[in-house]
């Protein structure tokens, strides 16, 4: 089949580089431009050295991008993570139309980080989902999904890059085919399940540490590693990134209060909340380097007693 792909990162590299390796055709790669200064994305520069036609407009909107994909006579589009706003007088060129990957189960989890909040709040399933782009953000009809577990430990970066990453390559190419030959099946979203989710950035990682204790793991699973957990010692920003949850049974067995640094050992430093204790393996101080826990609490001097949070 003969592609127009859309994307960027290394993910848009992993698909593009699949559909190439078992023969197909890509008329041209669409690409955001980088900001000033920046290195090119690796999606770009994996097109350059194969020796694709690159287009790089500042919007997909403006009659120069549609000209662009209208001269590709491409069959279908591809649209592997894409952060342009991508609209139908667009996506409606190739003769099959266009096909975009998210990574959850939609219509749940509609948004930019939808794999950081299903693991956020609690969540033991994930997925991913192919769909057609529609003006309405991961709005479209669902033409394919797969599901995959999120472990009780599992962090954002296992959950992506153990099961969602090589499982939307695969997805891509199993819809592409399904719609190219005309087998597939378009399911309209459900819109009394749906929900939509903006970004989770640093606000929305800070640690509470008089939130339930595994509230607070599921938030540093769900920002490991990026864009990492955190709070503060002695009024500077501390990430915290390797955990281990430590349930409470009994109430002889509660030290300390919320927050409070309750146990420094080799392994790390544990720190109380509701319900348990988070045992720290990985941190990050503010302006040093990600290092094991147990030196942080060394290097700083932590005793047992302090408390951690505003």
């Amino acid at each position: 089949m003969r592609i127009a792909f859309i994307g960027q990162q290394d993910f848009g590299k992993a698909v593009l580089e699949a559909f190439l390796k078992r023969g197909d055709e890509v008329a041209a790669v669409f690409c955001a431009p980088e900001k000033p200064g920046a290195k090119p994305d690796v999606l770009k520069t994996a097109a350059v050295e194969k020796g694709l036609t690159v287009f790089q407009f500042p919007s997909l909107k403006s009659p120069e991008a549609e000209a662009a994909m209208r001269g590709l006579d491409a069959d279908i589009g591809i649209m592997a993570y894409v952060l342009q706003f991508a609209p139908q007088s667009f996506v409606n060129i190739p003769k099959h139309g266009t096909i975009q990957y998210h990574p959850s189960l939609l219509p749940r989890y509609r948004g930019p980080s939808s794999i950081n909040w299903p693991i956020a709040r609690g969540e033991l399933q994930t997925g991913l989902t192919i769909f057609r782009p529609t003006d309405g953000l991961d709005e479209g009809p669902v033409i394919l999904q797969k599901t995959c577990p999120i472990g009780a430990d599992a962090t954002l970066g296992d959950v992506y890059f153990d099961n969602l990453f090589p499982m939307g390559v695969e997805a891509m190419l199993e819809a592409a085919d399904l719609v190219v030959a005309g087998e597939h099946v378009e399911i309209d979203q459900d819109e009394d399940a749906a929900s939509y989710e903006g970004w989770f950035r640093g606000a929305e990682a800070e640690i509470h540490w008089s939130a339930h204790a595994e509230q607070i793991y599921n938030l540093i699973r769900a920002a490991n590693p990026a864009p990492g957990a955190w709070t503060t010692l002695d009024g500077k920003k501390l990430q915290i990134f390797d955990s281990t949850l430590h349930r409470v049974r009994k109430l002889a067995d509660v030290v300390g209060k919320p927050g409070e640094v309750i146990a420094i050992d080799d392994a790390g430093f544990s720190v109380c909340a509701q319900g348990g204790r988070i045992e720290i393996r990985k941190v990050k101080a503010e302006g040093g380097k990600k290092i094991a826990a147990a030196a942080f609490a060394q290097e700083v001097g932590l005793a047992v007693g302090q408390v951690l949070g505003r």
